[in-house]
Formats: C-alpha cells, structure tokens, sequence
C-alpha cells in the first residue's frame, strides 16, 4: 500500500475515534494498524541477537509496569539519528543512533521505561479520545512519507510540532516519573535517565544540526526537567542507587554487535 494513502486511512481511523471510549483490544488493533505501517516504511535492524536482547531488556520493564498483559515488542530503527517512540498497544521503536551514544544499560533502559510509561499511562489513547487522535495519524505519516523525511525546514517544523502535540509537557513528565519507578522495580539503577539526558543536551549544544535534532523535536527538553528526574532520584539513598545495575557485559556486547553491521542509511536532508 502507498504510504500517503495507508497514513490516510490510518488517519480517518482515529478521527473516527473522537469522543468514543477505547478498549484495550481497540488499542491493540490500532496499535497494531500503525506498527504494520511503521515497520514497512522505515529501516529496522534485524541482527537476530540484536533484536532479541532489546526485547529481553524491554520486556523485563514491560512485564513489571503493565497490568493488561499487552504483547508488547520492541524495535531497533536502522537510522543513525536519535530518537524513540511508543504506538498504543505495546510497540516500542528506538533508533540505533540513540542506543549507540549510551555508554550504560541503564541510560538505553530508561528510554525504554519512558516509552512504555506513555503506553502504559495510556496517553495517545486518551487523545484519540479527546478528539485529538488525528495528530497521531499525522503524525506517523510524517514519519513514514518524504514529507518529513527527506524534506527541508518546513517539513521537520511540522513533523516536530506535531509530535510535541502528541505529548504535553505533563505526559512527558509522567512518563519520566513512571520510566524512574518502572526501572528501579526490574532492578535497574535509574540515574541513566538524568545522565542519558545531559548526553544527549550535551551533544545537542556541540553539534546543533547534527542527527540529535529529532530526539528534540519529538521530546522537548529543558534543564527543568532533567532536574525533576534528578530530584526524583534523589528520594532514594545512595545505598540503595548502589545495588541496582547500571550495566551488564551483556549489553558491551549488544552494543559491539551493532557496530559491527553495515552502517545505518542515512536520509536526505
């Protein structure tokens, strides 16, 4: 199917959406919907080891965060650029670039806790329902279509102000909240959260129209609130921070994995 056509229907789908309630079966079927599209449109990594160790790591937060029993999955996004996101009903993309600026498990971990905190938390689903759901359609076919991929200034504009209309400020605190608290219970050290941040800001002010631009595009990001993650964190004792893990030979050896495959494609800019 072409894209621009399937991202129309997709969007109808969800404006249809408007007002009514949303089961979680409905979520799953639409979530569903829009992966199928996802995965057909955009590069993904399918290293078997690869893939298997972000879902082993992803679905040891899932399982503790969720109580719907969702099937969730995770996907690597064969894009040197840096950015996640999360579709409703459990699927999880996060791009290679990103996992390849971590430098722990926990910081890589984080993001994941992040991402499912918003599917969790159910926040594209409540838009759906508050009439909001088109931004969501549009918002995946600015992802899947040249509009927003291969595109000047214009293109990303729009792409980026839709995105940060998918999430308020106030999802994306909660979801920090919940990624801080989904972590610490699957025994993982949460201060990569705070530190994947400060990278990535870091990088950002270093190299401002290097392939970080969509990570901020899609997640606003303010000394604010790395701050409230900090102070988060900060509730609990060292000791405590202490005995959860930070990193693994496991993941030296995912990320090593990586780097060994062909390089990621770039797009046009």
């Amino acid at each position: 199917m072409r894209p621009i056509a399937s991202v129309a229907r997709l969007g109808v789908a969800v404006l249809a959406l408007a007002g009514c309630a949303i089961s979680t079966q409905r979520e799953i079927e639409l979530g569903t919907d829009y992966s199928r599209q996802v995965n057909a449109q955009l590069p993904m990594v399918t290293d078997p080891e690869a893939v298997r160790y972000i879902n082993v790591l992803g679905d040891s937060i899932a399982r503790i965060a969720d109580d719907r029993n969702l099937d969730w999955r995770f996907f690597i996004v064969d894009s040197p650029d840096v950015n996640a996101f999360a579709i409703p009903g459990g699927f999880v993309y996060v791009n290679r670039g990103l996992i390849e600026r971590t430098t722990q498990m926990n910081q890589l971990a984080g993001v994941l806790g992040h991402e499912i905190g918003h599917v969790v938390r159910r926040h594209s689903v409540k838009q759906m329902q508050k009439g909001q759901g088109l931004t969501m359609g549009v918002l995946l076919g600015c992802i899947l279509t040249p509009i927003c991929t291969n595109g000047g200034d214009a293109a990303v504009g729009i792409a980026g102000n839709l995105a940060m209309a998918s999430f308020s400020r106030s999802d994306e605190a909660e979801s920090d909240r919940e990624g801080i608290r989904y972590v610490m219970r699957a025994g993982i050290d949460p201060r990569g959260i705070p530190e994947m941040f400060r990278i990535l800001i870091k990088e950002r002010n270093d190299h401002p129209s290097g392939g970080i631009d969509s990570w901020f595009r899609t997640h606003p990001m303010e000394e604010e609130r790395v701050r409230a993650t900090e102070s988060t964190i900060a509730q609990f004792s060292k000791g405590q921070l202490d005995r959860l893990a930070r990193d693994t030979p496991r993941y030296q050896q995912f990320k090593q994995r990586l780097s060994k495959l062909p390089a990621a494609p770039t797009r046009a800019r």
